[in-house]
C-alpha cells in the first residue's frame, strides 16, 4: 500500500518537469497548473490501494494531459478551444503543437525556468514563481519562507503569471548573445533562493533549510541541463561547500556561531568533496566567472580542520581577481576581511572606511569587530549597536548584541572572540 506522503513527495518531486510539459503543450501556467492538481487527485485516489504504476512520472504527465484535454472539451464553448483540444491530440502522437516555438534546446524544464527568471518579472516575482513552478512548493510554504501572508504572496504569483500571459514573453531558451546575462539572471535567482535560507533576512532562526535544499536541487538541474556553462557549476559548487558548514553553524540553542568558531567536524564532508570536486573541474576548463571564484574561495576554507590554517594569501588573490571581475563595495568588503588576516585589522579597517555600505550591517558589523581588535572598544560598541539595528534576522540581533555587551562589560582592551567571515555569512 501506498502511503499519501509518499504520494505528496513523488509529486513535489515530478511537479516542475510536468508542469514544464504542459506549460509547453498548453501555453498557459495556470492550465498546467490545473491539470498537475487534477492527476495528484486522481493519484490520491488511486495509488493507495493500486501501488504506484511503473513510471510515475510518466503517468503523472499523461494524466495531467489526459485532464487537460477533458478539461478543454467540459469549457469549449467556441472553434478556438475545441482546436485547442485539438492541438493536445496532436501532441499525443508526438506531434509538436502549432504556434509552440521550438529551440535547439528542448527540455521543457529549461524554457520553463527562463521564463521564470525573465527581466520583465521584478524579482520577487522571479523567486516566487520559480520555487511554485519548479520546486513544487505551495503558495503557504513560499509565503512563510518569506515571512509574508499567504495571500499577499497568492496575489504575487497572479501577477506574475498574469505579466507573463499579457506581456507574451516567451516560452524559450534564449540563444545567442541574449544567453549569457539571461543565465546570469537566472543562477541570481537561484542563488538569492538559497542565501535566504543560509543567512535568512528576517524572522528568529539563522537558517532556513528547506531553502537551502531546493536551491541546490535548481542548481543541479540547471547545471545537469546546462552542462557547458562553468558558471552553473561554480553555483551548485558554492552552495553545496556553504551548505556543508551549516550545521556548524547555529549553537544548541540557536544561536550564531562565526567561522573560525565552528567545530569543523560537523561540515558535511560529503557536500565539501562534492562541492571541491566541482572546483576542479571548472578550473579545468579556465573561464573564470563571479560564481567560480567564490567556490574557490569557499573551498580554501574548507581545506584546513583547523581555522589557523587559512591560506588567507590566497583567499585575498582570489577576492582580488572577484572584485576586478565585478568591482561593487560589498565584494570590496569581503575582500577587506581577507586583507585584515594578511596585513592585520588596520589595513583591513583602511579598506573598509571608503566603502559606501552606510545601510548594510555587515559593513557596520566588520568594522566593529576589526575596530575591536584594535583596542578601540567604544567605537566598536557603536559599531556593533548601529549593525544590529540595521538587521530583521533575530539570531543577528542577538549575536551583535551580545558582542557589543561583552565589550562594555568586560572592559576596554579586554579579548572578545575573533572574526575570520563576516557575521552573517
Amino acid at each position: 500500500m501506498v502511503h499519501i506522503s509518499e504520494i505528496g513527495q513523488i509529486f513535489r518531486e515530478e511537479y516542475g518537469r510536468s508542469v514544464a510539459v504542459l506549460v509547453r503543450v498548453l501555453g498557459s501556467i495556470d492550465a498546467a497548473e490545473d491539470a498537475v492538481q487534477d492527476a495528484f487527485t486522481e493519484a490520491v485516489a488511486r495509488w493507495p490501494d493500486a501501488g504506484l504504476p511503473p513510471s510515475p512520472a510518466g503517468w503523472i504527465i499523461t494524466t495531467a494531459r489526459n485532464r487537460a484535454i477533458d478539461r478543454l472539451r467540459r469549457e469549449a464553448s467556441g472553434r478556438e478551444k475545441l482546436a485547442q483540444a485539438a492541438l493536445l491530440h496532436g501532441d499525443e502522437r508526438g506531434d509538436e503543437p502549432e504556434g509552440i516555438e521550438v529551440d535547439t534546446v528542448e527540455d521543457d524544464q529549461l524554457r520553463l525556468i527562463f521564463t521564470c527568471c525573465h527581466p520583465a518579472l521584478n524579482g520577487a516575482a522571479q523567486v516566487a514563481l520559480t520555487l511554485k513552478l519548479l520546486g513544487g512548493l505551495s503558495t503557504a510554504e513560499i509565503a512563510h519562507a518569506f515571512l509574508v501572508p499567504e495571500p499577499t504572496m497568492a496575489q504575487r504569483l497572479v501577477r506574475a503569471k498574469g505579466k507573463i500571459r499579457d506581456a507574451h514573453i516567451p516560452y524559450r531558451v534564449p540563444s545567442g548573445a541574449e544567453l549569457p546575462e539571461r543565465l546570469k539572471s537566472v543562477l541570481a535567482v537561484v542563488y538569492l533562493v538559497f542565501n535566504e535560507g543560509y543567512a535568512a533576512s528576517s524572522g528568529a532562526g539563522l537558517v532556513r533549510e528547506d531553502l537551502c535544499r531546493e536551491a541546490i536541487r535548481l542548481g543541479r538541474l540547471i547545471m545537469e541541463l546546462m552542462p557547458d556553462e562553468p558558471e552553473a557549476k561554480g553555483l551548485l559548487a558554492l552552495m553545496l561547500l556553504l551548505n556543508a558548514r551549516r550545521t556548524a553553524r547555529t549553537s544548541s540553542d540557536g544561536g550564531m556561531v562565526l567561522l573560525a568558531d565552528q567545530d569543523r567536524s560537523l561540515w558535511d564532508s560529503d557536500l565539501i568533496a562534492e562541492g571541491q570536486l566541482l572546483v576542479r573541474q571548472c578550473l579545468k576548463r579556465n573561464q573564470p566567472g563571479p560564481y567560480q571564484l567564490q567556490a574557490a574561495i569557499n573551498a580554501v576554507h574548507s581545506d584546513t580542520a583547523q581555522p589557523a590554517d587559512t591560506d588567507w594569501r590566497q583567499i585575498l588573490a582570489l577576492y582580488g581577481q572577484l572584485l576586478a571581475m565585478e568591482p561593487t563595495p560589498v565584494i570590496a568588503l569581503n575582500r577587506a576581511i581577507a586583507l585584515a588576516e594578511v596585513e592585520g585589522p588596520a589595513a583591513g579597517l583602511a579598506a573598509v572606511d571608503v566603502l559606501e555600505l552606510g545601510n548594510y550591517y555587515l559593513f557596520h558589523a566588520v568594522r566593529a569587530d576589526l575596530l575591536r581588535r584594535l583596542g578601540r572598544d567604544d567605537e566598536a560598541v557603536a559599531a556593533y549597536r548601529a549593525a544590529r539595528e540595521r538587521t530583521d534576522n533575530d539570531a543577528e540581533r542577538d549575536f551583535l548584541a551580545a558582542r557589543a555587551r561583552a565589550l562594555t562589560t568586560i572592559g576596554p582592551g579586554a579579548a572578545a572572540p575573533t572574526s575570520d567571515d563576516p557575521p552573517g555569512r
